[in-house]
């Protein structure tokens, strides 16, 4: 980008259409809170299954990962057994999150990550990131299956696999989204709302700042997110993403 393709013009004329664009902003922000009445409005859930996890300091069930709040939500974190690191994607959101453990209890709500990978591989990457917020793992229990981000290696193939509320063949075992509980007095727990895929930007207060710089995320065609990193790996030059960390080392093997 540069002023040979932007258009330079005065204050007055940059006003003009600064004011032109505000009124459109100021729309999407009022479809954006009736989207968000509306969620408030959809059915929920009851789950009839209690699901252990492994924590690390033991087996703890889903109704524990409320802690004191009625509510919880519940990070999808890509981290599959086999890997030796969580994905970089993930990392991107869990950075945005951890502060939030902070102030999310003084609105009644807790906020969990739960993978597929074994406890002692989630606390030591989650002592190396830095991280405080819980995680814990589902590697004993269906809980990830259920709530569809988890796959066989026959789902990815077969395209009978559901993600974001669709069936198509899914190339990695683990895929991210979100989901939201609610306990009532009587200790009955509900599922109220999932979401996947680009339902998750949302939660990346980083790529909005972006989009407000003059380059916007400056991203190339079809690059998606492949830029990013692990915040302590931006200055690696062998950085390799985990699923494909895992392939190469997997391939070696049987070589």
């Amino acid at each position: 980008m540069s002023t040979a393709n932007h258009p330079v013009v005065s204050r007055e004329v940059w006003l003009e259409a600064r004011r032109s664009f505000l009124a459109k902003e100021k729309d999407f922000t009022r479809q954006r809170d009736e989207l968000s009445r509306e969620r408030q409005t959809l059915p929920w859930v009851r789950l009839d299954q209690d699901y252990v996890f492994e924590s690390a300091d033991g087996p703890v069930n889903l109704d524990a990962l409320f802690g004191k709040q009625s509510q919880l939500l519940v990070y999808h974190f890509m981290f599959a057994p086999e890997w030796s690191q969580g994905c970089q994607g993930c990392s991107f959101l869990a950075d945005h999150f951890n502060p939030l453990t902070a102030h999310l209890p003084h609105r009644d709500v807790s906020l969990v990550m739960v993978s597929q990978a074994p406890i002692e591989k989630i606390s030591a990457f989650r002592e190396r990131m830095g991280w405080t917020l819980p995680w814990v793992s589902a590697a004993g229990n269906d809980f990830s299956r259920d709530f569809q981000v988890s796959f066989t290696q026959e789902e990815q193939q077969s395209g009978l696999a559901i993600y974001n509320y669709e069936a198509h063949p899914k190339p990695l075992p683990e895929l991210p989204g979100l989901s939201a509980f609610y306990r009532d007095g009587a200790g009955n727990i509900y599922h109220t709302y999932s979401t996947y895929a680009r339902g998750l930007d949302i939660f990346l207060g980083m790529y909005h700042l972006l989009d407000v710089a003059p380059k916007g995320r400056n991203e190339n065609p079809g690059e998606g997110m492949s830029w990013l990193r692990h915040h302590d790996r931006y200055d690696d030059a062998n950085f390799v993403v985990p699923w494909m960390e895992h392939a190469q080392t997997a391939g070696a093997q049987a070589s």
